[in-house]
């Protein structure tokens, strides 16, 4: 008999589910809106009821190995609380692994959204072929993980990967966490509609004040197409982004000298725009890569069909990720299979409450 696991990835707007196989091949996906609105309670009990579908389904000629789920904020790895996950208002300080298990009857695995991105990158995606990598998650904010001989590195408190707030600009922009000049004021979807409001008002961008006087949902995705239609106000805000990046990697890489660093997230999208900026900075700024770089880093870190081919030599290897919204999923489903301390014989749902 097969076995395959359930992932989730439990988002402030979208709620995902999938059985994923021990290959890695997707069985099924389901997708549904997070409504916080009507509390935590009604979000478990709509995700542990799709949860218990989807599995039913293939239970009879597969093994269920269990469930992983990825959230976003801060996990207490120990307690399985969240800390202030942003987009799900009222979850702080709430033990979510608890109440899905006491629903589900049977434990589950939660993890930081970032960390489960970065496990399905390294199992699936642009880290198949590599041991160690850091993966920067570029969305909402910027987030990251890290995978160290090939598992979630979580650091003392599980607060390993917070790449968002390390310094990306000296003496920048303010934080929210206290610091001025985060990676997240720069590199994120919101840092890039911030700066071209910013552009607008000092009325040196008038491509992007036009975009933004005919669009009422003037998004980063809209600024990214005027970046590649040659807009300048536009192609400065990418390079601005690209240069915060570049400054964060190099401190990255000089610390850490791993193999690979995967930029996801919706914002990687933009990869043409700002990337050109990143390895310049590098190239100014960090020993360990100029020593370890390919000879065309920006051309040869992708084969033709897109998948990260393995290397003659030691190289630092800075690229996309190649999974897109589902890395989170296919990390999450990935939990399961790798933990050893989940007997397969508890996978019953036998004996659910709250539901």
């Amino acid at each position: 008999m097969s076995n395959f696991s359930i992932g989730v990835d439990l988002g402030g707007t979208n709620l995902r589910i999938a059985a994923v196989d021990g290959q890695g091949n997707l069985m099924e996906k389901v997708t549904l809106a997070t409504r916080t609105v009507l509390g935590r309670d009604q979000v478990l009990n709509e995700m542990c009821g799709a949860i218990r579908r989807v599995s039913d389904k293939y239970k009879a000629s597969a093994t269920l190995l269990g469930v992983g789920i990825g959230v976003p904020g801060i996990i207490d790895m120990d307690t399985g609380m969240m800390r202030e996950p942003p987009n799900l208002p009222g979850w702080a300080d709430y033990p979510v692994r608890a109440e899905i298990e006491k629903r589900l009857g049977a434990p589950v695995i939660l993890e930081n959204d970032a960390n489960v991105a970065a496990l399905g990158e390294k199992w699936l995606g642009a880290g198949r072929n590599v041991a160690d990598m850091a993966m920067l998650t570029l969305g909402t904010g910027v987030g990251g993980g890290v995978i160290l001989g090939g598992k979630i590195w979580h650091g003392i408190t599980g607060m390993a990967g917070e790449f968002g707030h390390m310094t990306g600009e000296p003496e920048g922009q303010p934080c929210g966490c206290g610091n001025r000049g985060c990676l997240e004021q720069y590199a994120s979807a919101t840092a890039v509609v911030r700066m071209a409001q910013e552009a607008i008002a000092s009325g040196d961008a008038p491509g992007l004040a036009q975009a933004a006087d005919s669009d009422v949902e003037f998004s980063a995705q809209e600024i990214y197409r005027l970046a590649i239609q040659g807009d300048e106000g536009a192609r400065r805000i990418f390079r601005r982004a690209g240069r915060a990046l570049g400054i964060s990697l190099a401190t990255l890489i000089n610390g850490l000298n791993l193999e690979m660093y995967v930029i996801g997230g919706g914002v990687s999208s933009a990869w043409e725009a700002f990337s050109p900026a990143i390895f310049a900075e590098l190239r100014q700024r960090c020993m360990v890569y100029v020593a370890t770089a390919p000879a065309d880093p920006l051309g040869s870190s992708s084969g033709a069909s897109g998948q990260v081919e393995p290397r003659a030599g030691r190289k630092t290897i800075i690229t996309r990720a190649l999974l897109g919204s589902d890395a989170g999923l296919y990390g999450a489903a990935r939990l399961p299979i790798e933990s050893r301390s989940i007997e397969t014989a508890v996978w019953g749902f036998g004996n659910p409450s709250g539901l």
